[in-house]
């Protein structure tokens, strides 16, 4: 049986307080959500295991938005205002990280598919299994 790749990479937000580190197998699956929150932000969605993601520092940075079920956890720096990762309604025993935070990732190519959060959240969820 054949091993996946494992990727290791570093991001955060834009002013720099907040940092983590994140493991992610090659080629990295990430998730282009139609919803209002994540098509307003640009965000595409690299969901990791609680176990491959680890905030570096700025924990004292975040503050916390919950909307519509109150069920994900949208994660945001106080100071500059980037969510580059939260606890979603999907995944909730996991992260989601924003592709687009991480450092040094260009090489890599990822392979996006479409989630429809804004009319089938609860359908697009059950089809990723």
């Amino acid at each position: 049986m054949a091993t996946l790749a494992l990727h290791t990479a570093e991001g955060g937000c834009h002013c720099g307080a907040v940092r983590f580190r994140v493991t992610f197998a090659d080629p990295p699956q990430l998730l282009d959500c139609d919803c209002s929150i994540c098509a307003k932000t640009g965000y595409l969605h690299l969901i990791v295991p609680a176990d491959g993601f680890t905030l570096l520092c700025g924990g004292d940075a975040l503050t916390e938005y919950r909307f519509g079920t109150g069920t994900a956890r949208h994660l945001f720096c106080r100071h500059c205002g980037i969510k580059s990762f939260y606890v979603p309604r999907s995944h909730p025993g996991g992260y989601s990280i924003n592709w687009r935070a991480l450092d040094d990732v260009g090489g890599i190519v990822p392979v996006i598919t479409p989630y429809a959060g804004r009319d089938g959240w609860e359908q697009a969820r059950a089809d990723l299994g």
